[in-house]
């Protein structure tokens, strides 16, 4: 059962964004809540495109990676935190209260409102490293899973450039597997996307699921061969 937490960079430009210094709303479910299942938790911490703007939430690619989970035997629950609108600070805002509870994978998808909104490259940057070092501070920490995201033309070439290696070089320094671009193959596709040409349809999200699989799997069962040469079960 998926749980929910609440690019072309215009896919996550609808919805609000909680106002600086405000508490923003990781979405229905409470850490607390969460304890009940003791199955270890995938988080996604995202966007609109987290979150599956304008979809059924059972239809937004994170229900679909919890399908696949469940069909392979992996005992993982899904934990979708994605919220619509949301930069980078607003993400790294929230990492305390999603914390509460342990995360084995943590699935970081942002800053694709950032790069929407033209702020410096830099700024991001620092931001997904707040987010990877306070996740470091969880004890064991989780294993790290970056989406890559691209740039609109909009602020010229050179923020292109500056803005795409965020992702890759992010995913070096700290270890985490890369997804080079999370919406390759559904961008600027119309059929794959919804009547607004921005957020993807249910057909895109499948495809965002398997973008997202291809990189998640092998960590999934790399952490289930390492627990059983430890004695445990995953």
């Amino acid at each position: 059962m998926l749980i929910a937490a609440p690019l072309f960079i215009a896919a996550c430009g609808r919805g609000p964004e909680p106002a600086a210094g405000a508490s923003p709303s990781p979405g229905p479910e409470p850490p607390s809540s969460l304890a009940q299942d003791a199955r270890p938790t995938i988080l996604f911490l995202g966007t609109s495109l987290t979150a599956g703007f304008g979809l059924d939430p059972e239809r937004a690619y994170p229900a679909l990676i919890q399908a696949r989970v469940d069909a392979e035997g992996l005992p993982y629950r899904v934990v979708n935190a994605g919220v619509s609108g949301e930069t980078s600070a607003g993400a790294l805002r929230r990492m305390d209260w999603l914390l509460q509870q342990p995360v084995a994978v943590l699935v970081v998808e942002t800053g694709a409102n950032d790069g929407l909104r033209g702020q410096d490259p830099e700024a991001t940057r620092a931001n997904i490293q707040a987010i990877f070092d306070r996740a470091g501070r969880q004890s064991p920490p989780p294993r790290l899973v970056l989406a890559g995201m691209e740039a609109l033309p909009n602020y010229g070439e050179r923020y292109r450039r500056r803005f795409r290696a965020i992702f890759p070089e992010l995913a070096r320094r700290n270890g985490a597997a890369l997804v080079p671009f999370l919406l390759e193959g559904t961008a600027g596709v119309a059929g794959l996307n919804q009547a607004d040409g921005i957020h993807p349809a249910a057909e895109g999200h499948a495809i965002i699921a398997e973008n997202v699989w291809k990189v998640l799997r092998p960590l999934l069962y790399g952490a289930r061969k390492r627990r059983g040469r430890e004695g445990s079960i995953p």
